[in-house]
């Protein structure tokens, strides 16, 4: 480890104006973003490389409402159960 070199950054970070550290920080957010971009766009091609080129063909908000219709009677089941029964009672 470079010891020297980061005791010199160091100062040079403690020296700077607050607009300076806030830009320092802005550049390091943003390099930041653009390795998880790029991530992304790796995990992407893996994906369609598995699946032969053919991209996901499904309605996303269509199936976060289906978990959320899931959930919501799962817990109503839960904290209600004689309701489900109840319900169970009328299907059969």
């Amino acid at each position: 480890m470079n010891t020297q070199l980061v005791d010199t950054l160091a100062k040079i970070i403690n020296a700077l104006t607050l607009e300076e550290k806030a830009l320092l920080e802005e550049k390091i957010t943003s390099n930041k973003n653009q390795e998880a971009y790029q991530k992304m766009l790796e995990v992407r091609e893996k994906i369609l490389e598995r699946r032969g080129g053919k991209p996901l063909d499904m309605d996303v908000s269509e199936m976060i409402y289906q978990m959320r219709e899931e959930r919501s009677q799962e817990l109503m089941d839960a904290c209600f159960p004689h309701l489900s029964e109840s319900k169970s009672n009328i299907k059969g």
